[in-house]
Parts: structure tokens; sequence; C-alpha cells
């Protein structure tokens, strides 16, 4: 069959394999302005828009879920918005009240090459995040709390560090009518301004750091360590994206650095004899699935090669293929046999969620549900159980790379109903300036160790916090268009040629 063999082949040209669950975390009430791929009208001097528009077209008809959604005469010489205008006019785009189904994740970047490595945890950057939200009632100043910061970054090389507040940028006081333009400026260099915690709350001060972004690969295993209560012999992680190890530029693969080393955390846990495991994903907005599957087999008390963690599907189009060959039941993936699997040691496992955390940190949460018993400690996540594949040309004649919805993922019950996301099983929020990873009075740490032990270790003072009267923006849910779950080539069944 001539549909089945150009499926193939196109498969084997394009590499079908890093693809991704991926979320752009719900949209914030107001976001710094930034210049994105998806607004550009700028294509290389030997490709027309029109050129691009039809790899577009032709890629999005062939991977797309909702390939059969796409418009049948889209208007290919469309200039508005350029490629990424284009892109955005043939989605099936979700509607809150019309459409909740619908797609609100693809994206297409300008430079494939950017988006491959943003995805693989390597971008340029100062090297910590942030949430931002209205200094007082009043909503009309800014103020940056710091949320994390990378090891050996800039940001860490100037001493920034969780918990610190900025009110200012390159010396303007953020306010809701400057703040996007002040944070969106041009230049690698910025100076920020911290604020210091007085007994009223926050305290202007000239503590002024500068850094400079750098190219840097994010390690996303930032914190571990083991607490021990009466009986209770608790894990805690802090895990801040699916990332399987360091990003080749060159091949544009990773390799298993990081995977290892979360293997290596849990063969900690194992000698100390955890009992009691505590995940934080609070500002995990997703990544490879082959990590997120590496993680849960870590921890599922049923973790075997024959045992499934989760099913999906692919657009009509290859499922009425797969089932045609009669290998539709192979669209699954399977727990991996680990020597360091804590889980006939545990009965339940706590999670910390943010707003943002979404995507394979969703696909982790579901997975684990039919096996044990799933705690959610925060807020509730993103509501992601659709993933994406990077698609790029690979002779690179065109420099577009497009990140749309190309697969859905259930559990191995079959459920996939979350897209409002996990609600918390107890809510907690951080304040602005959190207290540092690993201290039991931390919010939400604290709150899973009561969970826990039925006692408070002890709560910081409530002046020390700076509370927030709304979230404005959290820079983690720009980091590679959002949050994202990727899908390698091998878990694909190759269809036979007819």
């Amino acid at each position: 069959m001539h549909f089945i063999s150009a499926l193939r082949q196109t498969l084997l040209v394009a590499a079908f394999g890093t693809v991704v669950l991926s979320s752009c975390k719900r949209e914030p009430d107001v976001a710094p302005s930034t210049t994105t791929s998806t607004t550009s009208t700028t294509t290389t001097s030997s490709v027309s828009t029109l050129e691009v528009n039809n790899w577009v077209l032709d890629s999005m008809r062939i991977y797309y879920y909702w390939n059969d959604k796409i418009p049948a005469n889209p208007d290919k010489s469309l200039q508005t918005g350029g490629p990424g205008g284009f892109f955005d006019s043939i989605l099936y785009k979700y509607n809150a009240t019309t459409n909740r189904d619908g797609d609100r994740f693809s994206w297409i970047a300008q430079s494939a090459a950017d988006l491959s490595a943003s995805l693989g945890g390597q971008s340029k950057t100062e090297g910590f995040e942030f949430r931002l939200g209205y200094r007082s009632s009043a909503r009309t100043e800014i103020v940056g709390g710091v949320i994390y910061v990378l090891p050996g970054s800039p940001a860490d090389k100037a001493g920034i560090k969780r918990g610190d507040i900025f009110y200012k940028v390159n010396g303007s006081r953020l306010t809701t009518s400057n703040y996007q333009s002040v944070l969106s400026a041009t230049g690698d260099t910025k100076t920020y301004t911290f604020g210091t915690i007085g007994s009223t709350g926050l305290v202007d001060s000239e503590i002024t750091k500068s850094v400079t972004a750098v190219v840097f690969q994010e390690d996303p295993v930032l914190f571990d360590s083991t607490y021990t209560v009466g009986s209770k012999k608790i894990g805690y992680l802090v895990y801040n994206q699916f990332i399987p190890g360091v990003y080749n530029a060159t091949t544009r693969v990773t390799d298993n650095t990081f995977d290892n080393k979360v293997d290596a955390v849990f063969g900690k846990f194992k000698s100390r004899g955890v009992n009691e495991l505590v995940l934080d994903l609070r500002y995990n907005p997703g990544g490879n699935v082959g990590s997120a599957i590496n993680m849960a087999s870590l921890i599922s008390p049923n973790a075997s090669t024959s045992t499934v963690f989760a099913r999906y599907e692919l657009n009509k189009n290859f499922m009425a293929a797969y089932q045609a060959q009669g290998v539709a039941d192979q669209l699954s993936y399977k727990f991996r046999s680990k020597a360091n699997n804590i889980g006939s040691s545990l009965q339940r496992v706590f999670i910390l969620t943010g707003s943002g955390t979404a995507s394979a940190s969703e696909l982790v949460i579901n997975g684990l549900k039919p096996f044990m018993n799933v705690v959610i400690v925060g807020d509730t996540t993103v509501g992601k159980n659709v993933g994406s594949r990077t698609i790029y040309d690979p002779t690179n004649r065109i420099q577009w790379g497009m990140q749309p919805i190309i697969v859905k993922i259930f559990n191995s019950k079959g459920e996939s109903d979350y897209t409002a996301g996990f609600a918390p099983n107890v809510v907690k929020f951080e304040p602005l300036n959190p207290l540092p990873f690993g201290d039991t009075r931390e919010t939400l740490l604290n709150e899973a160790m009561y969970q826990i032990t039925g006692a408070r270790s002890g709560r910081r003072a409530a002046t020390a916090d700076v509370g927030v009267q709304q979230d404005v923006f959290s820079s983690v849910s720009k980091k590679a268009g959002g949050s994202n779950m990727f899908v390698d080539e091998q878990a694909i069944p190759s269809l036979k040629k007819r």
C-alpha cells in the first residue's frame, strides 16, 4: 500500500524518534514580551516563505495528531507572520468553551538547531529561574523571586541564590507598565538589584549583581538528601527536567549522563534503607519519555520489563496502518529492570508540584497511579496528556523546526483524563522567597514531611515570607517552548512496505 510505504520512508528520513510530550504551561496573566519564531517573517535568502509553508503543510499532514482537522486548502502563500503565521493558521486550536480537546501545545521555531538544543537542556542562559509577582495589593510594582540557580552557571558565580528577591533590572524599577520591555531588553548582560527582608517585608537596597548569559548545559538533578525521623527513612530528590544526558549539537542527541546520575541517587536511597520518597517536580516542565520511564522504573513496586507503564496513540492514518498490520498493541512503554529500584520498600510516593509541572512529569504521576498511592502536594499541574516531536529538514536547507503534537498518552489502565491537570491532595503555595532545597522548613517539603511523620519539624517565621498578591509570570514556562515530553524512535513500531 503506497500510504504505508510513504509513511515508513518519511519515518526513516525524518527520524521519528525525538517525540516530545510537551506543554506550554497555562498562559500567565501577563508575560514578558519576547521575539518568537511564530511571529517572525524572516526566511533564509535562498528559501522562500512559500517553500517553508509547503514543508510545514506536508509534514503536518503526515505527523500531526489532528491531521484530519487541517484545512483542506490552506493559503500556502500566506505572508502574515511568515511560516509561523501559516503554522498557526492550520492548527486545530483549543477553545475553553467550544473545543476543550483542541491543541494548546504545538509550536514552531525559526532555528531547528536552537530548538533541539533547548529541548536537550542546552541554551543561552544566565543560569537562574524566577517568578514574578505584584509587590503589593496596589499591583503597580513587580518583583522577582529566584526559585533556583544552576550550579556553575553565571548566576551561581555571581552569588545569586534561591530565595533572593530583585526589584530592578539594569537600574530600572520593575512596574506593570515596563517590566516586559525591561526583562526583554537586548544584550547578554543584565544587572539585578536585590532587596532585603525586614520585619515588614521586602526592603529596597542597592545590592547589585551582574550576570552575562552563556550557552550552558543544565543538569536536571539539582538536589538530593535523606532524612531519618523515627522509623521513617525519607529520600528527597529535586529533579527539574527529564533530560537523559549532555546534548551534542553536532549529532542532535544526548548521552545518558543524567539518567545514570538519577540511578546513582536511587542507589544511595536503597543503601540507606529509604522507605518513603518525596520527588520534587514543582519546576519540572517535562522532557524525554525514556527518562520518565527510567524514573518510574526506580520507584514502582511493579517495575518489570513485561509490565506496561504507558500506552499511546498517533493520528488516525497511522493507527489505521498499525491496526491493518497487527502492531497497534505495540504502542506501549514497558518498565525497565533497575538494580536500584526501591519500590519494594515503598507503599506510596509524594510528588511536589507547581502550576508549571507538566507533560513527562504528569506522565510519571499518571503512570505510577495504577501501581501505588501517589500523593500530590503543591499546586494543580498543567494538564498535558499529549506529546510532540521535533520535525526539521535533515538537509538543513530549511532552518525552521516544528514541535507539533503527534501522540496522546495513557497509563496502563487506559486513563488519560487529566487535561485540567492533577489537583493536589494537599494544596500548598511557596512564597516568592523560598527557603533552600532540603531545608525541612521549606513550605512544600515541610508539608510532605508532616504527611509522612505526623509532626512538624519547625516552620519559618511568617514575617520572613514574601507573599505574592498574584503570580504574574514564571521564567520556567519559557523553557523550550514551555514543557516537553520526547519519544524515542525505537519505541515506534516500524511499518512494512507494501
